[in-house]
């Protein structure tokens, strides 16, 4: 069993056990990522020297991540979604939106290069 896999049976097990499978479907997967994302964006929120924002408090930055994770993975799950698959066909396509020679060193946008 793949690292992944045993994340994922171990979230559906939880989930299981307290009867929340019928409170997750695909929106309400998706709104509690968004939630979720927020919360982690909280961490950083008004920070602006990078000594301030790289010193996010390590512990509540992994909870908000595992939060995240945790729903995407779900939400992946929900939809027959092989989480390693479509990472790295995304991987691949923006390699091709991306490519090294023009998006190397900048922020610009794939339409901006």
């Amino acid at each position: 069993m793949s690292d992944i896999d045993e994340i994922i049976k171990a979230l559906t097990e939880f989930r299981d056990a307290r009867d929340w499978k019928q409170f997750h479907d695909s929106k309400n997967l998706a709104s509690a990522i968004a939630i979720e994302a927020g919360e982690l964006n909280e961490l950083f929120l008004w920070k602006n020297k990078l000594q301030e924002i790289e010193s996010v408090n390590k512990e509540r930055l992994s909870e908000e991540l595992a939060d995240v994770f945790s729903f995407a993975f779900l939400l992946a799950d929900k939809n027959n979604l092989n989480v390693k698959e479509i990472i790295l066909k995304k991987i691949d396509l923006n390699d091709k939106k991306y490519p090294v020679e023009k998006a190397k060193g900048t922020s610009k946008k794939y339409n901006e290069l």
